[in-house]
């Protein structure tokens, strides 16, 4: 299949034009003939300015909106794709776009259509819209999911900022100190060899993890790649190390406090949204956990919707895990009990997304002085011993 561009009249002799998938030109011309057009004219679409690549979230987020926005205006489902897929500069969700505007033109559901595109469209995002189209009320459940894409990002770029940050900068820190081990204290070695005197003991071990440093660097490098595959490797492929690293995480100082924050806040953000679109509980709670992004809240959640399968509260097994504070399962409880857990969910969600904001802003201002004394200790540190030597001949002299 290819990307045309196409031309042709509408029965009243307006001029159209727009973008289609085909195996040919031929099938291109003969598509839009069926659809009434004349004189229709096609030609394969230049990809010189696309760039073909991976669906990032924020380009799903984008898209949502937009077809939130383009249902709301009461434009025909294959009208909006046509239009969403003309806005792409990714290739990759142009064609994605087209695929599906094809599939609906030949009579199959929304719910179907985004079935066949795994790679855009996830389970909660494909359930969220088969409960819209069941329901008759597929503007709202589009603009309630434009509104949770939006908000997860948000909070997900905000979580990652706040691991990223340090670890930019300590990295950052030791390829310094690696450059300067390997370029110039072999100079100031160099220079010291003609003292004629026993170097400080800091001299020394810094000049000997240097000259280490110069000869077995590749191993060094040969580590840390060797350690983050096996890392990688066990977290995706060993369910066990997999559930260890998540506990570990939740249980760091002040990181795990975010990630639990953020994790709370995702849980009620998604089971809330799932909730207003009609998904029954069940279902909802399934989906909520294969998206929860961590072990230890899956697995609580799942807990809590066996509990609930068995005629048992929701909240009891939540208050269990250890991951949901008193406030989180005490608001659940009383949304249960009135039947309305949809609103309590939203108002958890708003609150933890607005302690995430503010638990990374702090540890972004903690992080800054602790991060500049690590700096000054190792290139500081480094620098002082290269000059301890030349301080003594002064002293000397």
């Amino acid at each position: 299949m290819e990307t045309f561009e196409w031309e042709a009249l509408s029965k009243t002799g307006e001029k159209r034009k727009g973008v289609m998938e085909g195996e040919n030109i031929g099938t291109v011309v003969a598509q839009l003939r069926r659809q009434g057009l004349k004189n229709p004219t096609a030609k394969k679409k230049s990809t010189k300015s696309m760039k073909k690549k991976k669906i990032t979230e924020i380009e799903i987020v984008v898209f949502t909106r937009q077809l939130a926005t383009m249902v709301g205006a009461g434009l025909p489902l294959v009208a909006c794709f046509e239009l969403a897929a003309k806005g792409a500069e990714n290739q990759t969700l142009q064609e994605v776009t087209l695929r599906v505007k094809a599939d609906i033109e030949s009579g199959t559901t929304l719910t179907d259509a985004m079935t066949k595109e795994p790679s855009m469209f996830d389970s909660l995002f494909i359930n969220l819209v088969q409960a819209g189209e069941q329901s008759g009320i597929l503007e709202t459940v589009l603009n309630r999911l434009a509104v949770y894409k939006e908000k997860t990002a948000a909070l997900r770029a905000k979580v990652k900022s706040a691991m990223t940050y340090p670890i930019a900068v300590l990295v950052i820190a030791f390829i310094i100190t690696g450059v300067l081990m390997v370029k110039v204290v072999p100079v100031f070695a160099e220079l010291f060899q003609g003292f004629g005197a026993t170097l400080p003991a800091p001299t020394r071990i810094v000049i000997a993890i240097s000259e280490w440093s110069q000869k077995y660097w590749w191993l060094v490098l040969l580590v840390v790649w060797g350690l983050n595959y096996a890392f990688s490797y066990l977290y995706k492929n060993n369910k066990k190390f997999h559930y260890q690293m998540d506990k570990l995480a939740l249980s760091l100082p002040v990181f795990g406090m975010i990630l639990r924050k953020s994790s709370v806040a995702r849980f009620a953000r998604t089971f809330g949204t799932m909730i207003a679109a009609g998904t029954p509980i069940l279902d909802s709670l399934e989906n909520v956990a294969r998206t929860a992004g961590n072990k230890i809240v899956e697995e609580a959640v799942m807990n809590a919707r066996s509990s609930i399968s068995e005629g048992r509260s929701l909240t009891e097994p939540l208050a269990a895990s250890g991951i949901f504070p008193a406030m989180v399962t005490q608001m659940i409880g009383i949304g249960e009990s009135t039947g309305n857990l949809e609103t309590m969910l939203e108002k958890i969600a708003d609150f933890y997304e607005a302690e995430v904001d503010r638990a990374v802003d702090s540890l972004t201002a903690l992080l800054e002085p602790l991060i500049l004394v690590i700096l000054g200790v190792l290139i500081g540190g480094l620098v002082v011993a290269m000059y301890l030597p030349i301080f003594q001949m002064g002293s000397v002299v």
